[in-house]
């Protein structure tokens, strides 16, 4: 018996309609399954938020509590980017998930830092024998620092953008907040008669944590133009109160004429930065 055209027609959109339910199901499959590759994590903490960017300063979209099951599609510092199961998807802190992420960085572009330009606001720091104020420069300085470092993919945070107050409890409490792999403190020294000290110190204070980042920074600061005075311990808040490596630069002494030649020179600033940079690449490739 001859079929009608409509009949034909209707026996191929149903076919059509059926290869595309198969399609469909074929993709779901390959889809979960897919998914089943990748990392399975879970929520260790009694909340946490997934937010929109790998980066305590992104936007919230979600709390997650405890117990939540989570799969890791990719990561970026100390940042997993996950799927919940309702298909919710963004990224959180890898320190609050078991198991946890992996805690040594080996390159500058996967690491996050946390940049201190000392005093600010009413704290002016130590002056220069013309009354210049501390503050100025060590915010430029952390400024130049934090743009070679951007420059090379490292996450960068700063305790201070602009000339305002930060209390030293603050500085530290950043670094720990964002599980930092690198914390500097930048200052400037000053002495008690005028022109009577010269040259850069760096100082550390937990030296199982701290010394070795120390190391790899100072030994870099051999090419610029003030004497290297070398690592020393140093009880300063910012550095003692830190559960990650951290130390404290003094970049020369702001109330001696030649140093603070220096000090104010966008040369001696630019020469430091690629010095901070290329201590942190030696610092992070021997992890």
């Amino acid at each position: 018996m001859r079929r009608s055209r409509k009949q034909h027609n209707s026996f191929k959109i149903s076919n059509l309609a059926v290869l595309s339910l198969i399609i469909a199901a074929l993709i779901g499959i390959i889809a979960s399954r897919t998914f089943a590759y990748f990392k399975q994590v879970e929520v260790n903490v009694s909340q946490v938020e997934l937010r929109k960017g790998p980066g305590v300063e992104y936007q919230k979209t979600k709390s997650l509590s405890r117990g939540t099951r989570l799969t890791v599609l990719r990561s970026k510092y100390h940042w997993y980017y996950v799927r919940t199961s309702q298909n919710n998807f963004g990224w959180v802190a890898n320190w609050n998930l078991n198991p946890q992420g992996p805690k040594k960085i080996h390159h500058l572009n996967n690491a996050t830092i946390v940049l201190d330009p000392g005093h600010g606001g009413s704290d002016s720091g130590a002056l220069s024998s013309s009354g210049k104020m501390e503050k100025t420069y060590t915010l430029k300085l952390a400024k130049e620092v934090a743009q070679e470092l951007r420059a090379r993919g490292a996450k960068v945070y700063l305790t201070r953008t602009s000339d305002r107050f930060v209390s030293l409890a603050a500085r530290p409490n950043l670094s720990n907040e964002v599980h930092a792999d690198a914390f500097i403190s930048f200052h400037f020294d000053s002495s008690p008669t005028e022109n009577s000290a010269s040259g850069v110190t760096t100082y550390y204070y937990h030296r199982q944590l701290s010394y070795r980042l120390a190391s790899s920074i100072n030994q870099k600061f051999n090419n610029i133009s003030l004497e290297n005075r070398g690592i020393e311990f140093g009880n300063f808040e910012v550095i003692r109160d830190n559960d990650f490596p951290a130390i404290l630069l003094e970049m020369g002494y702001i109330n001696t004429d030649r140093d603070f030649q220096q000090i104010r020179s966008s040369h001696y600033r630019t020469t430091v930065a690629n010095d901070v940079v290329a201590g942190l690449n030696k610092y992070f490739e021997s992890n």
